[in-house]
């Protein structure tokens, strides 16, 4: 995510927005967000903890810790849907992700931890997203930095979200093993 300051102001919210959109493109983003988990499993799976733990790029998050963020934001996601399904517009706060990733010290976890956590809260949060009516998905919530954002909105950037994390984490794998 592009930021003026990391976490607290996203510097284009709608250019961010288009950009999670076209990673999900024609596809169902529930369909997306349900491949996820076994994406993350094949990666914790396939690598070893110490991999996913070197960081490839100075100042950039370790596989690992992108896989903590994810289930942070799956956490965070999760709340949102369920405030914004159960108030009149409620604000919605943005997170410091940087500050989450190093005070909650994803990189000293498992990387198993990180994908039990994710699959969990993602198995609990999808079978909310798929109860949901049209009427439903055009609730809203105002984002302290994005401003207004339906559900349905938020589904399509909860989907891009994995993708862009997913090609990242590949990316990064890729980068490690190549210098490695």
């Amino acid at each position: 995510m592009t930021t003026t300051q990391p976490g607290l102001a996203i510097s284009n919210p709608q250019a961010y927005r288009e950009r999670l959109f076209g990673l999900v493109g024609d596809r169902d983003p529930l369909d997306v967000m349900s491949q996820t988990a076994q994406s993350l499993a094949d990666v914790v799976h396939k690598h070893s903890p110490q991999l996913l733990r070197t960081r490839p790029f100075e100042g950039k998050w370790t596989p690992n810790e992108i896989i903590g963020h994810l289930a942070d934001s799956e956490c965070v996601y999760g709340y949102r849907l369920l405030l914004i399904l159960s108030e009149d517009n409620p604000v919605i706060q943005g997170t410091q992700q940087d500050l989450w990733v190093s005070r909650l010290r994803h990189n000293e976890r498992e990387p198993v931890e990180h994908l039990e956590a994710f699959r969990t809260m993602r198995g609990v949060n999808l079978s909310v997203w798929r109860r949901l009516s049209p009427a439903d998905l055009k609730r809203t919530g105002q984002h302290n930095e994005r401003g207004t954002e339906s559900l349905e909105v938020i589904l399509c950037m909860l989907a891009g979200h994995d993708l862009s994390h997913l090609n990242q984490i590949n990316r990064y794998v890729e980068a490690i093993q190549q210098h490695g």
